[in-house]
């Protein structure tokens, strides 16, 4: 079966164990199925006794139609967020130790790979978060996300209080760490150690966690993903605050910002194995089940 991937590219954590090894091993395997192979500039240097071609992520979004990652989680979440513009599929191939979205060992990477390029493979479409910081009317910051947004203290000895409205409606206020506004990718991130639901990836919905609430009957809450969630701060003291986009710190957040979360309209795909199971995943990343015995 003729692949409709022709310009495969690959990027890779820098600091990952065995990215030498699994790169050029990759880029040996591409190469000899015929495919244009790309290697992002900041890892070309591992591909062993080649000379690839090499580009910027931003480029690899104008030239190819399908990029691996490889290293854990926080790798691809970092290319997916640029990547995402262009609707480029990605490919996690796993390197670290507690992955859900890059879910292919580097052992299996070759045989996985020639399923998918050969058009046998499920997809997970995605969606991702805008966060908007407005300071006097005016739009000075804005950040996307793909596990979540987080509005915390950075002070760790003081709390923040804040207002939370969904819609244009007041939901409520709430004295606390911090919280967590995550999509279903990322309701097995931050979200989960702060007590918040874990969703299926492509459910269409939002979670806002609190984290360390001063008052214990404010839970999490899942609402519609078209919901506009804006959130305003109380006058404190104390008052020191940063907002976090996945791995992106914003931390010169003033006690009159408001901070306007929604839905980003482009999406971006997850490409898997056909014996994909997301619940299998959970089973073994959480170590569910470990004491059943059929």
């Amino acid at each position: 079966m003729s692949s409709t991937f022709r310009n495969v590219a690959l990027i890779g954590k820098p600091d990952a164990p065995r990215i030498a090894e699994t790169l050029s091993a990759l880029y040996r395997h591409l190469t000899k199925r015929g495919l244009r192979v790309l290697v992002e500039r900041d890892c070309a240097h591992f591909v062993a006794d080649s000379s690839p071609e090499t580009c910027t992520i931003a480029e690899i979004g104008r030239c190819c139609d399908l990029a691996i990652v490889v290293g854990g989680d926080g790798t691809l979440l970092s290319a997916a967020r640029v990547l995402a513009q262009f609707e480029i599929p990605l490919i996690g191939v796993n390197l670290g130790r507690l992955g859900f979205l890059v879910d292919i060992s580097p052992s299996d990477a070759g045989a996985i790979l020639d399923e998918i390029l050969d058009g046998r493979y499920s997809a997970d479409e995605r969606f991702l978060l805008r966060a908007k910081i407005f300071r006097n009317g005016r739009a000075l910051y804005e950040q996307t996300a793909i596990n979540e947004v987080v509005v915390r203290s950075w002070n760790a000895a003081s709390m923040i209080e804040i207002e939370t409205s969904i819609n244009g409606v007041f939901l409520n206020s709430q004295r606390s760490d911090g919280l967590i506004v995550s999509t279903p990718t990322g309701s097995t991130a931050y979200a989960l150690s702060a007590g918040g639901p874990i969703l299926y990836p492509t459910l269409r919905a939002i979670v806002l966690a609190p984290i360390n609430p001063h008052t214990l009957t404010n839970r999490p809450i899942v609402v519609d993903d078209d919901s506009v969630i804006e959130i305003a701060f109380r006058p404190s003291k104390q008052f020191k605050a940063q907002v976090v986009c996945d791995n992106v710190s914003i931390p010169d957040v003033e006690m009159d910002d408001r901070i306007e979360i929604r839905r980003e309209p482009k999406t971006f795909r997850i490409l898997h194995p056909l014996n994909y199971d997301f619940f299998e995943i959970l089973r073994a990343k959480l170590n569910w089940s470990s004491g059943y015995r059929s």
